[in-house]
């Protein structure tokens, strides 16, 4: 004996959550499934607790996938202000930081339970510690689910279980294993606003600065970002770094301005006038901390008086400052990677609908598909956004 519903929804995360909302208020009889104990795992650890849950500087430019074009309708349809909307109904207090991004003055939580009580609202239902063990389309109108929890029937089925980051927040392939085996295309996924690992000699340098944090741009072919570099006891992590981790492939060399603000042949040369008796790293001190200044002498192997150094040795530890050029050994992958790049081919989906062309009643909505934010609340506007439009549907 089977359940039946009108819309299953696999994944009770971000956008899972809203695709349920807007299917509910449609009267659509509606269940979401997962296998965690708690909904929402990813919103309650994002931002430190505080969930970072828009920004409202969204644009399509803030994504990344092989259709840069396939993630407008949906952003224009829900917006940063519609979802600001809804936390503003709630009376959920909450603040700007920098760059646009939205914080709660208080808890990720409360997100979590604002979408719990408009699914609640609705009545569309949240069904937790339950395993999906198979899925087939049983006739052109229904698809059969067998489940931990026993069998159940719908007339549309949608994927929203996420992609591979944090596997120990219960991240799996299962989004990619279904759209396999209804014959859609996957472009290739990796690990996506991660920190990047070295193995040769600024491993050692990046452990020896481990917790030191300075501004910086980061930079990787034609993109380059502007925010907090973080060195740690693997290589480098920070804002900047996660960002351009999204657009950096093995082999590729990445560009840090460790000074953005100074151009420092320049100033080492005003310098090396005013004050020749004082040492390289004294000098350093000016733009960095003093263990940083420090060990960038250290490193590349200058500790002179200014006066003692020669222009190729002054131009080149500034441009070994300003243009670092390093080359990652690799990632930490998707242990702490904060998203997953590429996913389900965006061809494969209706931008209005994102039901499958191939299948009729099958839809894949956020994280699982390929398009991927960058850091900053985008990600989220992304959920909230493609849950919404599936949910107008499914």
């Amino acid at each position: 004996m089977s359940t039946n519903y009108d819309c299953i929804i696999i994944g009770a995360g971000a956008a899972g959550m809203m695709c349920a909302i807007e299917s509910g208020k449609r009267g659509r009889t509606t269940l979401v499934l997962d296998h965690a104990k708690a909904p929402g795992e990813k919103i309650r650890i994002s931002g430190g607790g505080r969930c970072n849950f828009t920004n409202i500087y969204t644009t399509d430019k803030n994504f990344l996938s092989t259709n840069a074009h396939f993630c407008k309708s949906a952003l224009k349809r829900f917006t940063h202000y519609d979802f600001i909307a809804m936390v503003q109904k709630h009376d959920i207090a909450f603040h700007e930081k920098t760059l646009g991004q939205q914080f709660c003055d208080h808890s990720a939580k409360n997100i979590i339970e604002m979408l719990l009580n408009e699914c609640a609202a609705v009545d569309a239902k949240i069904q937790l510690h339950t395993r999906i063990i198979d899925v087939q389309k049983t006739s052109d109108t229904e698809f059969s689910l067998q489940t931990s929890q026993g069998q159940l029937t719908c007339q549309s089925l949608v994927i929203a279980t996420g992609g591979l980051s944090i596997p120990k927040m219960g991240a799996t392939g299962f989004g990619y294993q279904i759209a396999t085996q209804f014959g859609l295309n996957l472009t290739e996924c990796r690990a996506g606003l991660v920190p990047f690992t070295f193995t040769d000699d600024f491993k050692d340098f990046c452990k020896n600065m481990t917790g030191v944090a300075v501004d910086a741009v980061v930079s990787c072919g034609k993109q380059a970002f502007r925010e907090g570099l973080l060195f740690t006891h693997r290589g480098l992590s920070g804002p900047s770094i996660l960002q351009i981790s999204s657009y950096w492939k093995e082999g590729l060399d990445i560009h840090v301005n460790l000074c953005p603000d100074n151009n420092l042949l320049e100033e080492f040369k005003k310098i090396r006038e005013t004050h020749p008796k004082q040492k390289l790293a004294k000098t350093l001190c000016a733009f960095f901390p003093k263990r940083l200044a420090q060990s960038l002498c250290d490193f590349h192997q200058i500790d002179k008086k200014m006066a003692e150094m020669g222009n190729k040795e002054i131009a080149f530890i500034a441009d070994n400052i300003n243009n670092w050029c390093l080359r990652p050994n690799g990632t930490e992958g998707y242990r702490t990677a904060e998203v997953t790049l590429g996913g389900v081919d965006t061809d494969e989906l209706s931008s209005k609908t994102f039901e499958t062309k191939k299948v009729s009643g099958l839809y894949f909505i956020g994280e699982v598909i390929d398009v991927t934010g960058h850091l900053g609340g985008f990600n989220f506007q992304w959920a909230w956004a493609s849950g919404f439009a599936a949910g107008q549907y499914c």
